[in-house]
Order: structure tokens, then C-alpha cells, then sequence
């Protein structure tokens, strides 16, 4: 079966199509289109919401069933900032450097021990007949004092996990707790009463 992935998010990309892989599902996301879908616009107040518009928009564009999430860290310092901003809170729109660098910023002076956050992923499942889900998942954690670590994206470099620094552990160790690899794991589970 083929579904659609509304994202343009590499790293996102490559995540969903480890996990979709092992579901024997043939994943497809917007840089295989001939045609460019139209942004959608994100107006949501959740994750959950936001995940809603993109997988719906991905459903009509392609008539596929779509598939789309959201996600964002939010820090308890901040009130639950970036949340549902997490990818353009310095503005620009997947600025990794200057969202990790903002953050930075707004946590001068913050104690480790204030310093919990965690991870929130909502992804939506909508097919073209019209049916639609949601799931979503967390992972707590820690906002390092400073980046360190190749590997990841996002706010990975700063975010530290019950099983280490995202940006410095395997993918198959993020995959097991990341708020995403919860949350595909929540998917799994609930596209098979769809299928």
C-alpha cells in the first residue's frame, strides 16, 4: 500500500520512512511529486490540529491516504515554548541554528535541574474517502547548556533523553523513545482497523 508523507522536513522524511519500512507500507513524500502541493496553512492551536490541515491537504493533492505530523519541544521554563512554533521560533521557517540559539538565550541563567522539557508528536492519518485519525506521544527530558552531536535535527543537539543526547545516540536508540517512534508505534497499532 502507498501513503503519501506531507513533508518536507528531511530529517522527518527519513525518520518516517525507517519506521514506515518495517510496516510494509511504500512511503512517498512531497520531493517524489512532479506537481508542488500548495503550503497549507497551519492555523491549528495544537499539535494534533496542525498534523489534521497538513495530512488533509496531503490527502486531496495526491488522493492518497496521507499521512502528516506535527511536533515541537516544549519547555517548562518557558511556559511550554516553542510548542507548535518550534520550527519557525526565530523566525524563519527551519532555522535549526537560530531556533537552538534562541532557546539558548531564553534559558541564560535556568539551573539544570529547571531545565525539563519534553518532546510532543501528533501525527494524522486521512484517506481520501474521508476517514481520519490521530495519535500522539511525548518524550521527557533536559535542555543541555550547550549543542554537541552530529547526528539528528531540530532542537536534537540541545535535547537530552532518559537514554542520552539525541544528536549523540544511534537512530534505532531514538527511535525507541523519541515522542515520533511513540507515536508511529501508536499509528501502527491504530491503522490496522483501517485497513
Amino acid at each position: 500500500m502507498k501513503f503519501f508523507l506531507a513533508s518536507k522536513n528531511a530529517g522527518k522524511i527519513r525518520e518516517f520512512e525507517r519506521i514506515f519500512s518495517a510496516l510494509g507500507i511504500d512511503l512517498i513524500s512531497e520531493k517524489d511529486l512532479v506537481d508542488e502541493m500548495p503550503e497549507p496553512i497551519e492555523d491549528g492551536r495544537t499539535f494534533a490540529e496542525n498534523a489534521l490541515i497538513k495530512a488533509r491537504a496531503g490527502a486531496a493533492f495526491t488522493h492518497l491516504p496521507a499521512v502528516a505530523d506535527d511536533s515541537g519541544l516544549c519547555v517548562d521554563a518557558l511556559g511550554g515554548k516553542p510548542g507548535i512554533y518550534s520550527a519557525r521560533y526565530a523566525g524563519f521557517h527551519g532555522d535549526d541554528a537560530a531556533n537552538n540559539a534562541k532557546l539558548l538565550k531564553e534559558l541564560e541563567g535556568v539551573p539544570a535541574a529547571e531545565r525539563t522539557a519534553h518532546y510532543a508528536c501528533a501525527i494524522a492519518c486521512v484517506f481520501p474517502d474521508g476517514r481520519e485519525f490521530t495519535v500522539s506521544d511525548k518524550c521527557e527530558g533536559l535542555i543541555d547548556f550547550c549543542e554537541s552531536g552530529s547526528e539528528g535535527f531540530g532542537y536534537d543537539p540541545l535535547f537530552i533523553s532518559p537514554v542520552g543526547k539525541f544528536s549523540e545516540i544511534t537512530a534505532r536508540q531514538k527511535d525507541a523513545v523519541s515522542h515520533r517512534g511513540k507515536a508511529i508505534r501508536r499509528f501502527k497499532e491504530e491503522i490496522k482497523k483501517y485497513l
